[in-house]
Parts: structure tokens; sequence; C-alpha cells
């Protein structure tokens, strides 16, 4: 039999790992929802970061990056960066062998400029790398700068011998014709060649160098915007350097000008335009009118008529004589005093520039001539200056 100690003791022992056990099947519980967990917490600043871009930010693009180059490395000299791209934010750049990076400012929409003054305890040479990052929102844009900081080192590395056959190629250099070259224009070019390089580019009276990001395989396309401190001609030259993943290079000119002229109407077709009153003269004619002859002119003819005819003859004969006279006195009055009352005016035949003829009437000489160009106006002839 046991005693009571023991018992107590086994009692003890069979609680104890019990609540090992509860401890146990508690911790694997915890471990099994514990990624469940973690998934649902980071499920939303996933989706911030990778899905974003397009909305409220969009992807940020570094299109343009530039130095001043020096002539010479040394502490105290100033290196002046320029970065070109999505404007609103943050532009940072790391320079190989520097002791600090440098942090640039948005002068203008888009463009950030900055100073980097080498010190005392920098490593810098005129090959040091310098790379660039654009940061908009929670998205950054890299882009490493292709010139050199030290004046006449060169750009690129040289292909060594025997390399030649496998240099990258430039097929085609093209920009889409602009007749406008002030600033906030754009200019877009375009790069045909082999695939899988970086291109880059040069503007004559721009500062920089811009990028052409590849957007189909071997097809280089972007558009640069016009500054306002640009100095930009029409023959203003234009240089493409596509460079292979080994350094090796291949350049093009661009050979059209980065302005057109601006098209030539056509020439509209004259339109006939007939002016309505306007017209020659075709004829003038005169027309007479004839008086009316009163009974005073008749009775004073008829009186004359007969004296005359009473000193023809004697008896009867003198008595027709005398009534033939007063009749015909009578007559000839009539129409000596229609001669003195006749009058004349005028007519004037014009014929319209359009067709069709008029006849303006005047009293009196209208002063016109056969042929002369005139205008009617109201009833109203005038010469036509």
């Amino acid at each position: 039999m046991c005693g009571p100690l023991e018992s107590f003791s086994a009692a003890e022992q069979t609680t104890e790992e019990s609540i090992i056990k509860t401890t146990q099947q508690l911790f694997a519980g915890l471990m099994a929802v514990l990624p469940l967990f973690s998934m649902t917490l980071a499920t939303p600043a996933q989706a911030q970061q990778f899905n974003t871009p397009s909305g409220a930010y969009g992807s940020p693009v570094i299109r343009g990056f530039n130095v001043d180059e020096v002539r010479r490395i040394a502490p105290g000299v100033e290196l002046n960066f320029d970065v070109y791209g999505t404007p609103g934010g943050t532009a940072v750049l790391h320079i190989t062998g520097a002791n600090r990076n440098l942090t640039l400012t948005e002068t203008e929409p888009g463009q950030y400029e900055g100073v980097y003054t080498i010190g005392t305890r920098d490593h810098i040479t005129g090959n040091s790398a310098v790379t660039a990052n654009l940061r908009v929102g929670n998205q950054v844009a890299s882009g490493v700068l292709s010139e050199s900081l030290l004046r006449g080192v060169g750009r690129h590395a040289q292909p060594r011998r025997g390399e030649l056959a496998g240099l990258p190629r430039i097929e085609r250099f093209e920009i889409q014709p602009n007749d406008d070259l002030s600033p906030g224009n754009e200019l877009v070019f375009s790069v045909y060649g082999t695939p899988g390089a970086k291109v880059d580019m040069t503007i004559s009276g721009t500062r920089g160098t811009f990028f052409l990001p590849e957007v189909r395989p071997g097809e280089y396309s972007g558009s640069y915007t016009i500054r306002r401190a640009d100095r930009i001609g029409a023959n203003s030259a234009v240089t493409a350097t596509m460079r292979a993943a080994d350094g090796r290079l291949a350049t093009a000119t661009l050979g059209k000008p980065l302005r057109v002229a601006a098209a030539t109407p056509a020439p509209q077709p004259r339109v006939a335009r007939y002016c309505t009153n306007c017209a020659t003269v075709e004829a003038i004619n005169v027309v007479q009118v004839n008086g009316e002859g009163s009974y005073l002119g008749a009775i004073g003819g008829g009186v004359v008529g007969a004296l005359l005819g009473s000193q023809v003859g004697s008896g009867n004969g003198r008595t027709a004589a005398e009534l033939a006279g007063a009749a015909g006195g009578a007559y000839a009055g009539r129409n000596i005093e229609r001669n003195a009352n006749r009058t004349q005016h005028y007519e004037v035949v014009i014929r319209f520039a359009g067709g069709g003829s008029q006849v303006v009437p005047y009293e009196n000489d209208p002063g016109l001539r056969v042929g002369e160009k005139v205008r009617l106006n109201n009833g109203v002839l005038t010469r036509d200056q």
C-alpha cells in the first residue's frame, strides 16, 4: 500500500505532465497560426509596393543624366550634376569612391541639380561610376552616368583588337518632325539596331545625356521636352550612342533637321466674282418728241391761209381759194406750232457683265461714249473707275 505522501507525489506528477502536454499543444497551435497571421500583415504592404505605380504615383523614369566634366580630380573641386526625369521625386547620387551620397534639389519640374565638393577622404577618379536613384512614392528608378568625371578621359572603353565584328550596330536613327522648337514642346527620337543594348543621346544646345529605353527588341524610343535654357536650332546636331554589355559602342548622327517647315496651304481655286451692277455702254440713241399744236395755232394759220387765198382769182374761184387757203393755213399753222414745241431726249443702252441689257433714259446728253464701263446705281449711270 502506498502512504499519503506517495499518493500526493503521484498526483503532483500527473498534474505536471498534464500542464506540459497542454503547453506543448498550445505552442504547436500558435506556431501553426503564426504564418497565417504574418501573411495577413504582409499582404497590404506587398500590395502597396507592387500595385501602386500606375495608380498613385506612376513608375518613375530617369530620362537624362549629366555632369560638368572637370579638368582635375582633387579636394575642393566641385562636380555639378543634373538628372532629368519624373517630377515630384527625390534624386540621390552615389559616386564610387565618395565618402557620402549627394541629394539633388528639384529646381524645375523634373529637373534635379546638385554639387558634390570632393573632400580629402574621398577616393574619386575620372572613371568613378556614378549612379542616380530617383524615388517617387515607394518606387525607385536608377540610371548610370555614361560620361566620365574628368575631361578628356572619354565616355566608354574602347574595343580590343579582334572584337570589331561583335560591335553593336545602329541601323536607323529617326525623329518625328516638329514645326515648333519653343520650350515645352517634345522631340520624339527612335533608334533601331542591335537588341539588348543601352542607348543614350546628346543634342547640341542642351545639357546632358538622355536615355532611349528599349520599347521592343532592337527598337529604342523616347521623347525630349525642350527646356527654357536650351538653345536648340533646326540644324542642331543629335548623336545617338549604343552600348553593349561589354562596353563596346556604336554611334550615329541624326541626318534630319529637328524642325520642319510648316506646310504651305494649297492654293484656293479662284472663284469668278461678278459685279451685278457693272455694265458697258452698248448704244446711245437720240429720241425726238414732237410737240402738240393748239387751236390758236390752227386759227392763226387759217386766217393767214384765207388772206393768201383771197388774192387768188375772182368770183367763185376766189371763194374756193379762200376756203382752201384757210384749211391749209390751219393745218400748216398747227404743224408749225407742233414743230416749235418739239423736244429730244437720250436713251443709253447698257449691257451687264453677267448678261442682260437695260435702257436708261436721260433728258439731256449723258456725256458717255459707246464702250465705256459704267455702274448702274438707283437708275443713274456712273463711270466705273
